[in-house]
């Protein structure tokens, strides 16, 4: 395999190991044209669809600013969330001040393992707390015997599952996260029943990947409850 290849390829493995898809040698379809882009990485997660176009210049010398102003052209034109450079020589002075203040990111795939793990696990704690809001509202929505039915709350005076109390939980690990507030441990009744909530939570990366298994699961069952309904 040649080395520009598997510069892609361990790049596209870095974001994967984040918990986000990531294909290499896509070609997307924008607004005026189509692009050959060197990995394409998708937030799978319900509801919440997040695109960046990452391209990785496994160059001996540094980028240049018209190779930033490129990318800038074909993240508008495809309606992507963001672009990043990849690069392990650097970026002349122009580029760096080219993505400075805009959706492109000009960095190394060496300084991206230090630094991105915490910032997409804070993208994905913002993605976290609509995906919540939006469980809150659904969940509201149907009515107290349906939701019993469904298993959705427990019958009053019982013991179970009960969508209210997880998405508590969810709002109390929120605001923990979203403060740094570390570590805590989550008080609210649904972490009696739930093994997930029943640890010392230590990261933004742990409670992420905790939060998005309990409500991709309150999801699932308010997906099936209303198709139930129509």
């Amino acid at each position: 395999m040649p080395a520009w290849k598997a510069y892609q390829e361990e790049a596209a493995e870095f974001f994967r190991s984040l918990g986000l898809d990531a294909n290499t040698d896509v070609t997307i379809q924008g607004v005026r044209t189509k692009h050959d882009v060197d990995v394409l990485v998708k937030s799978p997660y319900y509801g919440f669809d997040v695109t960046w176009i990452v391209e990785c210049k496994y160059w001996k010398e540094p980028v240049s600013k018209l190779h930033v102003l490129a990318l800038r052209e074909i993240v508008s034109d495809a309606g992507a969330d963001r672009g990043i450079i990849l690069s392990e020589a650097g970026f002349q002075s122009g580029a760096v001040e080219a993505a400075n203040l805009t959706n492109v990111q000009v960095t190394s795939l060496a300084d991206l393992n230090v630094t991105a793990r915490e910032q997409i696990s804070a993208m994905r704690l913002r993605e976290l707390f609509d995906r919540v809001e939006q469980c809150n509202t659904r969940y509201w929505e149907l009515l107290k015997e349906k939701r019993i039915e469904d298993e959705l709350r427990p019958q009053v005076g019982t013991i179970g599952y009960s969508g209210a109390r997880v998405i508590d939980a969810c709002r109390e690990l929120l605001f923990h996260a979203s403060i740094g507030c570390y570590p805590f441990h989550c008080e609210e009744l649904a972490s009696y029943s739930m093994p997930k909530l029943q640890q010392d939570f230590q990261s933004l990366p742990q409670v992420v990947e905790s939060l998005d298994d309990i409500v991709r699961e309150l999801e699932t069952k308010l997906t099936a409850s209303e198709a139930r309904r129509s």
